[in-house]
């Protein structure tokens, strides 16, 4: 029993190299990277994952500190084998970017195991680098970036230290070193940022993952959008060339819900497949003209564009997909920007609706919801299609319904339950709630999904739409008009739409009760209102110009400049930029070497003493002293010997006491006039031994 855990514990593995090989700081140093490389994907990775990396770099740590041993070979492979299932079992046959990189970060937390020399360091070093780079696929704000940026900093100290662990100060010289270095490129890399050429890839990966994203989705129950009503997150920023509209106007239109399922309201037809193609070209051309607005919108891994009613695409990545909707020509699975404008003489087709559009808008279910069902038949029996939406929006002002984030449960017959017993209810309810009467009066009518409001970024120089802005409305075709919105929500709760759900929700307390850190909830605070737009309106210009300079992007900042340039002109700038850099470091690093050497003339002194040594037949030893080869030369050439001495002594004292510097000019030209010395010593002894009478 006792050999098995020696071998599942590599205890007779006498040939491997020793734990102590790697230096526990330079180790210190590799882990804490390896820890701040995986913060950026905290939200994505499972929890087993994050724990399992952080077992296993401990167990590294501790065997360095002698605490533990590190696993044998069989062993590990339980290990691995145990994780690898548990990874299989998570994914569950969903293999995307996501997945892989999940599994690429399992690869390095195995790795730590197996990470015993300098070697093992290497490619670890290496295999963190491209983390790095994995990370940004995931997570592109520039707090993130930093982060990650400071991560590979310490990788490259830590590197540092693995080959110097011994050396004083090596830290803070590895941080000034470190410093320097990037203040030598960093304006390289900044014109190679701005001048290459930014050419889109022929094909591309999705990252679609499946994992659900926070935002709407396409079906709506009654209480879905409420719970996006707690979240603070950022649904997408604007930004207007002209006037911003109203806030009352601010209807942000994502997609339209037309078949009710029971009590899910979804779509009746499916968002058609699409192949994965190229990345979408960024949607910044230009300036923005009065009636253009920029829309910069977090990831959703859906196809849907959010845009204000009567608008037009002026970008190339989203098209009119008809009804006053929007897409993408791919899913959005990073944030993605894209410019409508708006054509305010653009009104939808108002004339006629075919009898198949007709039959769809007024689909219910066969049964349910009987006193709706009445509520509608009376209505219809004594109004006209137009007077229906104005009394049933009459009766939610007049009557005491409640707008609230608390709504109660609702199971059976909610459209009933809910406009003639609780009466209490959210944007979806509502919204849900009169598109299934005014159906049933036989007005064809829709739900439109998307948001609702937006508030103003730091200036005032664009807009913050967030999820807890989701809304729900509703549409009424209306003949010789078209197209109406009703929003059940402006009777009920008119300050949700006038000043947004803050406001509405003031009396209640019930805004972001269950999001404690989000800056947002503490509107009253008003340093930290202000601390969080700053930091915004950094990551917003962050995202715009850094993270979204594409090719458009360059080529409408490229056209500012004299001279029409286009892409070829870039490549030749580029190569032009490589070269003047290659050139200028060169030239840095020969006259770094030539200066070098003229100040270090004491060491081309002693190097001089080694030739004249090897010239005369006394080779010089690697790690040998000035001392020892002055002995070895005196017994070779005793003619030299005291000379050889004293140059020994003091090339020792030059060394190993703190001169100042006229003390080591003087010793410098003291060993130059000692190996002149050496040299004539040297000659008159060959000449005596050549004058010498040869006997037979």
């Amino acid at each position: 029993m006792s050999r098995l855990v020696d071998v599942l514990l590599g205890r007779n593995r006498r040939s491997e190299v020793p734990i102590d090989a790697i230096p526990g700081t330079a180790l210190l140093w590799l882990i804490g990277s390896f820890a701040l490389l995986l913060l950026p994907q905290w939200n994505r990775l499972p929890w087993w994952l994050i724990a399992a990396c952080v077992v296993l770099a401990g167990w590294r740590w501790l065997a360095q500190s002698g605490r533990v041993r590190l696993p044998g070979r069989w062993l590990r492979t339980g290990i691995m084998l145990v994780l690898i299932g548990v990874y299989l079992g998570t994914v569950q046959g969903r293999f995307t970017v996501d997945t892989a990189a999940s599994f690429f970060v399992l690869a390095v937390g195995l790795k730590w195991l197996e990470t015993r020399s300098a070697r093992d360091f290497y490619v670890l070093f290496f295999i963190l680098v491209y983390l790095a780079a994995v990370n940004f696929l995931f997570q592109q704000d520039i707090l993130w970036a930093l982060l990650t940026f400071a991560a590979i900093a310490c990788l490259l100290v830590g590197l540092q230290i693995l080959n110097a662990p011994d050396l004083p100060g090596s830290l803070k010289a590895g941080w000034k070193r470190l410093g320097l270095l990037m203040v030598k490129t960093l304006p390289v890399v900044v014109l190679l940022f701005v001048f290459f050429p930014r050419m889109a890839p022929l094909w591309s990966v999705p990252l679609v993952s499946g994992e659900a994203r926070s935002g709407i989705s396409d079906t709506m129950r009654p209480g879905d959008i409420s719970n996006l009503a707690q979240s603070s997150e950022r649904a997408f920023r604007v930004s207007f060339g002209g006037s911003i509209p109203e806030y009352r106007d601010r209807y942000w239109r994502g997609l339209i819900l037309d078949y009710l399922d029971g009590e899910t309201w979804r779509q009746r037809d499916r968002e058609p497949f699409q192949r994965p193609g190229r990345v979408a070209v960024d949607g910044g051309i230009g300036a923005l003209a009065s009636n253009q607005y920029d829309v910069l919108m977090e990831p959703t891994d859906q196809r849907w564009a959010f845009s204000l009613e009567n608008s037009i695409a002026v970008s190339d990545n989203v098209f009119d997909a008809g009804e006053d909707l929007f897409r993408f020509r791919r899913p959005a699975d990073s944030p993605v920007r894209y410019r409508l404008a708006i054509a305010p003489g653009q009104t939808r087709p108002g004339s006629e609706l075919t009898q198949a559009a007709r039959q769809r808008y007024l689909q219910l279910p066969g049964e349910g919801n009987p006193r709706a069902r009445a509520l509608a038949s009376e209505l219809a029996g004594q109004y006209s299609p137009a007077q229906v939406v104005n009394e049933l929006m009459q009766r939610f002002r007049n009557e005491e319904y409640y707008y609230t984030l608390r709504p109660p449960a609702m199971p059976n017959d909610g459209v009933d339950t809910l406009l003639f017993e609780e009466q209490r209810g959210f944007c979806a309810h509502y919204a849900g709630a009169a598109t299934f009467v005014f159906r049933a009066a036989g007005i064809p009518s829709r739900v439109v999904v998307g948001y609702q409001g937006g508030d103003a970024g730091a200036g005032g120089d664009y807009l913050i739409v967030r999820q807890y802005d989701a809304h729900a409305w509703v549409e009424v075709w209306l003949e010789g008009r078209g197209w109406v919105r009703v929003d059940p929500t402006a009777a009920i709760a008119p300050d949700r739409i006038e000043f947004g759900l803050r406001e509405a929700m003031a009396e209640e307390g019930s805004f972001l009760e269950n999001n404690l850190t989000s800056p947002q909830r503490y509107g009253d605070l008003a340093v930290l209102q202000w601390a969080s737009l700053q930091l915004d309106r950094i990551n917003y210009h962050w995202q715009r110009w850094v993270v979204g300079y594409q090719g458009q992007s360059q080529m409408n900042l490229m056209s500012r400049l004299p001279g029409g340039i286009g892409m070829k002109e870039l490549g030749y700038i580029t190569a032009g930029l490589v070269g003047f850099a290659l050139l200028v470091a060169g030239l840095v690093s020969a006259l770094s070497m030539t200066r070098g050497a003229r100040q270090d003339g004491f060491r081309r002194v002693v190097g001089s003493w080694h030739r004249l040594c090897e010239q005369a037949g006394v080779p010089v030893r690697s790690g040998e002293t000035p001392v020892v080869l002055a002995e070895r030369m005196a017994e070779a050439r005793p003619s030299v010997a005291e000379s050889a001495r004293i140059f020994a002594r003091t090339v020792n004292s030059h060394y190993y006491s703190s001169a100042s510097t006229r003390q080591a000019d003087d010793d410098t030209r003291r060993l130059r006039r000692l190996l002149k010395t050496m040299k004539r010593q040297l000659k008159r002894n060959q000449e005596t031994g050549s004058r010498m009478p040869k006997h037979d």
